[in-house]
């Protein structure tokens, strides 16, 4: 099977100008050619005149497995079928606003890997952490603080959902990490700092000790792969940069020393401004505990604040959105955010190239080059005039995921 992708401007996600009138041959699963408008030949001819090219879209902080309200799930008020439902509808704007690959940063395990793998439901690429670790009573510890701390556990539904693994000391950390590869984990999550949507923490805590966290990293070289963490303070990232991990999410408040520390220990950073952003407008949507609603307003200029300190150091920036709950329709805020503080096209690069390199997954996907997946969108706006068209999925008008066409609006 073979398109030819052929009229529209192409941004290749790398950073290079804009290509007018690019196209660009498809196949089978793969990017053959990129050139001039030229003839088909034998390939189904998509025409994309007017409309903008670019790589498939990435997503670099999801959590699919938390598709349903959060305060129904902890009541055990929602059913298997209806989690089940909730993460496949999820799975399913996720690929119709154009993000082609995520990554899963806790919440399913491999059987939704699996289901999306083998075409079973309509999704993205997914690499996911399965269950992230957690202290006991750190930020990922679900449930009510009056119940057994082992119960939080109970709201997995193995073979679709996974939650926060409680590990303390670095025995158990080790034990959780290599069933988190059990899972089908790609790579390890662990919260080092207390968190926004969190219960018995704060986000000036600390958790996890230095030897915990290099534990971690331990079991993940020896898979091949790296630890990325949850924090939100300098003093959990400098425990995190100290013992090894590779990356860090959110990052609120990183100063010029945290990101000198970053940049000499090559580790990368995914900011998540749409959460922040969405909690902001809709917190009540999201069935969380009222006292979570005022810590949301300090994280948003925390994160800017940290993302700008770690660009003058060098760090690598990704894009991530960190939604949650049952409406996770707006991944492309993220971009348009960042555009605000970065520029639409650097915003752009996070959300495809930049994100591929932290995810290691580069040589597959990210950019528009020949040899690289055929993971490729089409919108009908221009994204470095108007990037905050990315919050609106029905602007993007053609999704191609591994060659196939899996969303087309185009009129």
């Amino acid at each position: 099977m073979a398109l030819l992708l052929t009229g529209a401007t192409m941004i290749d996600g790398l950073g290079g100008d804009p290509v007018a009138r690019a196209s660009v041959l498809v196949e089978d699963d793969k990017i053959a050619g990129i050139g001039v408008d030229g003839p088909a030949g034998d390939a189904d001819l998509v025409d994309l005149s007017g409309l903008t090219l670019l790589p498939g879209l990435i997503d670099a902080h999801v959590h699919i497995g938390h598709s349903s309200e959060m305060r129904a799930v902890l009541n055990l008020e929602v059913s298997v079928a209806e989690r089940a439902a909730d993460i496949f509808r999820t799975l399913r704007e996720t690929i119709d606003a154009g993000f082609t690959a995520v990554r899963d940063c806790g919440g399913i395990d491999h059987g939704v890997l699996r289901t999306v793998g083998r075409g079973l439901v309509p999704g993205p690429r997914i690499w996911a952490s399965a269950s992230p670790l957690v202290q006991c009573g750190g930020h990922g510890h679900l449930g009510s603080p009056f119940a057994p701390p082992d119960d939080s556990f109970h709201f997995r539904v193995r073979g679709l959902t996974a939650v926060g693994r409680i590990s303390d000391g670095c025995d158990e950390v080790r034990k959780a990490a290599r069933e988190c590869f059990r899972q089908g984990a790609t790579f390890l999550k662990m919260a080092v700092t207390g968190g926004v949507v969190s219960i018995a923490d704060s986000l000036d805590d600390t958790q996890f000790t230095v030897e915990e966290i290099a534990t971690a990293v331990v079991e993940a070289k020896a898979r091949h792969t790296y630890v990325t963490v949850h924090a939100h303070n300098v003093h959990g990232i400098h425990n995190a940069v100290k013992a090894g991990v590779e990356c860090v999410e959110h990052g609120t408040g990183i100063d010029e020393e945290t990101a000198a520390m970053m940049a000499a220990g090559r580790v990368n950073l995914v900011p998540t401004l749409a959460i922040a952003k969405v909690l902001e407008e809709n917190f009540d949507q999201h069935g969380l505990p009222p006292q979570i609603r005022e810590r949301v307003g300090d994280t948003m200029q925390g994160m800017i604040d940290g993302l700008l300190a770690a660009r003058e150091a060098g760090v690598l920036i990704g894009s991530g959105s960190d939604l949650i709950g049952p409406k996770q329709d707006r991944r492309g805020l993220e971009i348009a955010l960042k555009a605000k503080v970065l520029g639409a096209a650097e915003a752009i690069r996070s959300a495809t190239s930049v994100n591929a390199k932290i995810m290691r997954v580069d040589d597959r996907i990210g950019s528009i080059e020949t040899g690289k997946l055929a993971d490729l969108i089409a919108v009908d706006f221009d994204p470095l005039a108007e990037p905050e068209l990315f919050d609106d999925p029905s602007r993007v008008v053609l999704v191609v995921k591994g060659g196939r066409i899996v969303k087309d609006t185009r009129k």
